[in-house]
């Protein structure tokens, strides 16, 4: 036998739902109207109340202080000021120093006065003065013993910094003894005892808070249990404002530790990377002064075993020499053969490096700048030699040590600016042989572009060491982001004498 009862059910039931989420929706959306009017007739007002406040955000249009254009407005409606040129001998308009606003400045002068010494005192006094303007509201006379036990619950409360557990008891000590006495209790003197069970638990250890919680809370049940002094306040509300009160204190002694103990985990962090940083540059200089020790041993010894060799030989290839001369250049030898031999035991120890290979092959000189310009276009790069001025036979130490700038200088265009354009520019200024490595800074993709103000620092090592080897023979070295774009390395060596070695 069926029915048509369920079917009714089943249709009658969707539609009413249906037709009361319309009368919600309805009734929802001409509220939304209402509030939406009611905001766009006083958004002027709280424009104002918010500029008023806490500043304009942009600027009103002032007018030029040469006549100049008037403001403009872009199509989204913000207004800038064309800032026109001052007519030639006329003085800049002084700068104005920005505002700040009303409620930032208000904010600045409260968190002072909270730093002063003055804010217990004054504020406990206030608090105090407080709670005798409130006994004449309820009918009670300044000069009683209501009037003591408010004194009492309030002004030592002056003392909270100095001394807070002394004036912590007095304060709770008095308001107990006001509630179990019948006195009828006042907002200034609830307030007061609220405040320093706040002050406790934010001061006291994490077991100290949860007896103070239980004593606090049984010290309540017995006032409500021994007098009428809080028969007004539903004992649920009594219960939850001691428990807020010291809850509060305590998530804020808990933020605050927290606070303290990443401000500590941040500082000696920065401290351990500072070390760290500073350890690698040590590291790095004493590698690159290693390495240019080296070099340089190879270069000057080669030049101190020709003085020994003509000293030794001359005596047999000179005829007509007096015994002194013969002397003196035997002399000569010996000092240059000593000179090599502390040379190499100091050069011993430099030398003795973990899988560290001798060097073999001569030392490169600018001549051998082709060879490396043509390597640098082989790896992909783009790079432009120039030379400027007299080019002429500098000593061994110089060549080297320009070699090796423009050496890493195109290393590290290679790995900060791939497919940058790079210019190698020499120029003999005399008494000064000036390297200047310059790249435009291209891209990398063709929506990323290199970063060069960055690149001082992912290059450190590399300039470290240009740098080490222009100051070692006296010269200057400079490297940094261009204004145009890209990055530029300068260093200017000192040529000294116009021969080889």
């Amino acid at each position: 036998m069926t029915s048509d009862k369920p079917d009714f059910l089943h249709e009658a039931g969707p539609a009413a739902w249906r037709v009361a989420a319309q009368v919600v929706t309805a009734v929802g959306q001409v509220l939304l109207w209402i509030l939406t009017g009611v905001g766009r007739l006083l958004r002027p007002i709280t424009n104002r109340l918010v500029a008023a406040l806490y500043g304009r955000s942009t600027p009103p249009p002032a007018s030029p202080p040469y006549g100049g254009p008037p403001p403009y407005a872009t199509p989204d409606g913000t207004l800038f000021t064309r800032q026109p040129v001052p007519p030639p001998g006329a003085a800049a308009p002084p700068a104005r120093p920005p505002k700040t606003p009303p409620l930032l400045r208000w904010a600045h002068a409260w968190r002072r006065f909270g730093e002063s010494w003055a804010y217990g005192p004054v504020t406990g006094a206030i608090l105090a003065v407080a709670a005798l303007i409130e006994l004449p509201l309820h009918h009670l006379p300044v000069v009683s013993l209501s009037g003591a036990f408010a004194l009492a619950a309030t002004l030592p409360l002056m003392f909270r910094r100095e001394s807070l557990r002394p004036a912590s008891a007095i304060v709770l000590g008095a308001l107990a003894a006001s509630l179990l006495s019948g006195q009828q209790v006042l907002l200034t003197t609830a307030f007061a005892g609220l405040y320093t069970l706040y002050l406790l638990a934010q001061q006291l250890p994490r077991q100290s808070t949860g007896v103070l919680g239980v004593c606090s809370v049984v010290a309540v049940g017995v006032v409500y249990l021994a007098s009428g002094s809080l028969d007004d306040i539903p004992w649920l509300a009594g219960f939850t404002a001691v428990i807020a009160a010291i809850g509060l204190g305590d998530a804020r002694r808990t933020v605050e530790s927290a606070e303290a103990s990443v401000d500590e985990e941040r500082e000696r962090s920065s401290e351990t990377l500072t070390q760290l940083n500073a350890a690698q540059r040590e590291q790095a200089i004493l590698r690159e002064r290693a390495r240019i020790a080296r070099e340089l041993h190879d270069v000057v010894a080669h030049s101190v075993s020709m003085i020994a060799v003509q000293a030794e030989t001359a005596p047999y290839t000179m005829r007509d020499l007096s015994p002194e001369a013969k002397k003196g250049f035997g002399e000569i030898a010996g000092a240059a053969r000593e000179a090599l031999e502390e040379m190499r035991r100091l050069l011993t120890v430099l030398r003795a490096e973990p899988g560290a290979e001798p060097e073999v092959t001569p030392q490169p000189r600018l001549d051998r700048l082709g060879e490396l310009i043509d390597s640098h276009r082989g790896a992909g790069g783009d790079a432009r030699l120039t030379v400027r001025g007299s080019a002429r036979p500098l000593s061994t130490t110089i060549e080297l040590s320009a070699y090796r700038i423009v050496q890493e200088a195109l290393t590290n265009a290679r790995r900060h600016a791939p497919g940058a354009q790079v210019n190698v520019e020499l120029d003999y200024q005399g008494d000064r042989l000036a390297v200047r490595v310059t790249d435009d800074g291209a891209t990398v993709a063709p929506t990323t572009t290199v970063n060069t103000d960055g690149r001082t620092k992912l290059m450190g090592h590399g300039l470290v060491g240009m740098r080490e080897r222009a100051t070692m023979l006296g010269g200057r070295f400079a490297a940094g982001p261009r204004p145009e774009g890209g990055f530029a390395v300068q260093a200017e060596l000192p040529v000294g004498q116009n021969r080889r070695s």
